[in-house]
């Protein structure tokens, strides 16, 4: 978090040219310093000044005039008055051009479509009537009577539910990015993976080819639930692997937790909650006890988060549900070595 004024993030931050930890930095901040705030609006407005002007050639003239200005100015004969004169006028020139700078060096990204579903969304708090465009840095709103829908460039689509908060971070080739303050979303991808994004205070998600819905609150508290394809929901280090028809839910500060299908029985989803936020042993024993073969995608992903001295009973669970593949030994598994534990996901997935 940043304690102090973030003048010099501002430009960067609306051109969607920080990292996703930063904006989201620069983005608490914001909702608590009013005078960044002003500051960011005033650069927004430089930067869509700038947009409107054509681009014209200097002539060549001109080069020759600022260099005699400038070797005059040098001169012991020039009196010290137009000398602050030249010096006032580039500190007020400065001063206006901020962002306009940044955005001649850092020219404008694509624009995606913004359609108006229903009531009165805001894009960059201006309200969209039919069809608009939100660019990188702009925020899309939501209130309670009212939804829209985004153009993902040309991979896919996202529907943004009532009373929702949500920012293009990035929009080029290689990678497409929101951040989803509060609210709910409903993406439908079709491209190869990893080229969307949408960042939460509790981690990413990671588009692996799918059509899934998320939502969250501002502390991070929320629940992924694909319908088709994967996501990988992604939180320092912490990966949950989703498919579809499963659901998995992200808590506060501990990122993404074990994902489960959602037709397991109430009382292992209950047993499951419980487990990711105390590790109570009894839970562990209720969701044992109450898996399926299907369900060794809970088992597999808790057989990394369990305690030590319960890898075993989870190991031995998932091979009683389903035989365990040549390549894959209980030893190694039980040590959490990743090249067994990605061969075991291989096999175990065609049951998912």
């Amino acid at each position: 978090m940043f304690t102090r004024h973030i003048s010099g993030q501002l430009a960067g931050y609306l051109d969607g040219q920080l990292s996703g930890t930063k904006a989201r930095q620069t983005d608490l901040h914001l909702q608590r310093c009013e005078q960044c705030r002003a500051e960011c609006q005033q650069i927004k407005r430089g930067m869509a000044i700038v947009e409107q002007l054509p681009v014209v050639e200097a002539p060549a003239a001109l080069w020759s005039s600022i260099e005699a200005a400038y070797l005059g100015s040098r001169s012991s004969e020039t009196p010290v008055f137009h000398r602050w004169r030249w010096a006032l006028a580039a500190a007020v020139l400065l001063a206006l051009a901020g962002g306009a700078f940044w955005r001649l060096a850092h020219p404008a990204g694509p624009r995606w479509e913004v359609s108006r579903v229903d009531g009165s969304p805001l894009v960059d708090a201006k309200p969209i009537h039919g069809v608009g465009q939100i660019a990188v840095g702009e925020w899309i709103e939501t209130d309670a009577r009212s939804r829209a829908a985004i153009q993902v460039g040309t991979i896919g689509s996202v529907e943004v539910a009532p009373n929702t908060r949500m920012r293009v971070v990035a929009a080029r080739p290689g990678e497409h990015r929101l951040a989803l303050l509060h609210g709910e979303i409903s993406a439908k991808i079709t491209a190869p993976p990893r080229l969307f994004f949408v960042d939460t205070v509790s981690g990413t998600a990671v588009d692996l080819g799918c059509e899934y819905k998320l939502n969250t609150s501002e502390d991070g508290s929320g629940l992924l639930q694909v319908t088709k394809g994967w996501v990988s929901f992604e939180w320092h280090g912490l990966e949950s692997l989703v498919p579809a028809g499963a659901s998995c839910r992200t808590r506060p500060k501990l990122g993404p937790g074990i994902p489960y299908f959602d037709d397991a029985s109430e009382s292992f989803q209950q047993a499951l909650e419980t487990f990711d936020v105390n590790r109570s042993s009894e839970a562990l024993t209720t969701i044992l006890a109450e898996s399926r073969v299907r369900d060794t995608l809970t088992l597999w992903h808790l057989l990394s988060r369990v305690a030590e001295g319960d890898r075993g009973r989870v190991f031995d669970r998932i091979a009683a549900l389903t035989p365990v593949p040549a390549g894959v030994s209980r030893e190694r598994a039980l040590q959490l070595d990743p090249e067994t534990l990605m061969r075991w996901k291989d096999e175990l997935a065609w049951s998912w």
